[in-house]
Parts: structure tokens; C-alpha cells; sequence
């Protein structure tokens, strides 16, 4: 008895236990196993191409970056040119403003030297050998000639005696009375004639208004 039962104890194993499941080795598991290789594959190309496009974006930020500091640098560059070009024309526009009114006031004392010739000349006659006649008439050619002289250059007088009053080239200072209904309003005397510098007001004339009481 206990030999046979040391036999059985020794009865091999089935075959198919001993080889293992066929399962293993069927063309089914065979493909299991490449589909798994190729699923790591299709991982590792999927992950190597999010990294080159990552990386060709970060070129492109890059470029795009670079081209609008140039960009920024270039607007710079002309805005600095541009603020100069206008500071150098102001400076010249204002030069040349004054310039021309240099010669503007130059073109008008050239006017009036003859003029002061001649207030130079009665200014120092002596008084003992010449007669007060001969010194109006001087006075009033100096006059005549200041006034052709200024009339010349675009002065003009206002001595509106029997005008009507206008108030935006005559200043009142009195009035007087009058019987004339058409007389009221009209200038009747002129203290200080007015002067108007092509068309611009110097100074009013200063003159004495009639008003009509009815």
C-alpha cells in the first residue's frame, strides 16, 4: 500500500498543464502584443510632434516679438525726426517773422527822414536873426511832407467834422445843442483828429456831437 501510493505521487503532470495554456502562444495573443508596441510608438510620435510644434511656435512668438521691437524702434526714429524738423521750422517761421517786421519798420523810418532833415534844420535857427513867419512856414512844410510821407505807407486821418457820429472811429467827449432835427448826431467840432493804419483804429477821433432835444 504505501508503494502505490508513492507511484501515485509520482504521475506526471498533463501535458497541456506542464506546456501551459495554448492561449499563450495563439496568433491572437501574438497580435495583442503588437498592438501594444505599436500603441507605445504612436505615444512617442504623438509626444515628439507636440514638441516640435511647440517649439515652432515659441520660434514664431519669438520673430513676431523681434519684428515689433524693430517696428517700435523704427516709429521712434521718425517721431524724433519729425519733432525735430517742426522745432527747426518754428524757430526759422519765427526768425522770419521777425525779420520782416524788422524791414517793415525800416522801409517806413526811411520814409521819414527827409522829414527829420527838415525838423532838424528849423530846430536850430537862431531865433535873433530869424523872423516867427518863416518858422510856420517851415513847421507846416515838415507837416505836409511827415503827412505824404505816412499817407504813403497806408495812414490815413479822421477829421469828421459835419459827419455823423460813428462810434467805432469817433470818441465823444461833449456834446452841444441844436434846433436842427437833422443835425443831431453830427459832429460839429474835432479836438484830436483820429488815425487809422490800413484799417487799423491808432486812435479815435476826439470830437464835440450835436444832440437835438425836440
Amino acid at each position: 500500500m504505501k508503494q502505490s501510493k508513492k507511484k501515485a505521487d509520482q504521475t506526471p503532470l498533463p501535458e497541456q498543464d506542464v506546456m501551459g495554456s495554448e492561449n499563450d502562444f495563439a496568433p491572437g495573443g501574438g497580435d495583442s502584443v503588437a498592438r501594444g508596441a505599436d500603441t507605445s510608438f504612436d505615444q512617442q510620435g504623438s509626444t515628439a510632434a507636440a514638441d516640435g510644434s511647440g517649439a515652432a511656435g515659441a520660434a514664431s512668438e519669438g520673430t513676431t516679438v523681434s519684428r515689433a521691437d524693430s517696428d517700435l524702434a523704427s516709429e521712434r526714429e521718425r517721431y524724433l525726426r519729425l519733432a525735430a524738423e517742426y522745432d527747426n521750422y518754428r524757430k526759422r517761421s519765427a526768425r522770419e517773422r521777425s525779420d520782416a517786421g524788422t524791414v517793415a519798420q525800416a522801409d517806413l523810418v526811411r520814409l521819414l527822414i527827409e522829414a527829420l532833415d527838415d525838423v532838424a534844420r528849423f530846430a536850430h535857427v537862431d531865433p535873433a536873426t530869424t523872423d516867427a513867419t518863416t518858422i510856420v512856414q517851415g513847421v507846416d512844410m515838415v507837416e505836409r511832407k511827415l503827412l505824404k510821407a505816412l499817407g504813403g505807407a497806408g495812414l490815413e486821418i479822421v477829421n469828421p467834422v459835419g459827419e455823423t457820429f460813428d462810434p467805432a472811429l469817433h470818441e465823444a467827449v461833449a456834446t452841444e445843442p441844436t434846433t436842427a432835427k437833422e443835425d443831431d448826431h453830427v459832429v460839429s467840432r474835432v479836438y484830436q483828429p483820429g488815425y487809422v493804419f490800413k484799417s487799423l483804429l491808432l486812435r479815435p477821433a476826439r470830437v464835440v456831437v450835436k444832440q437835438w432835444n425836440g
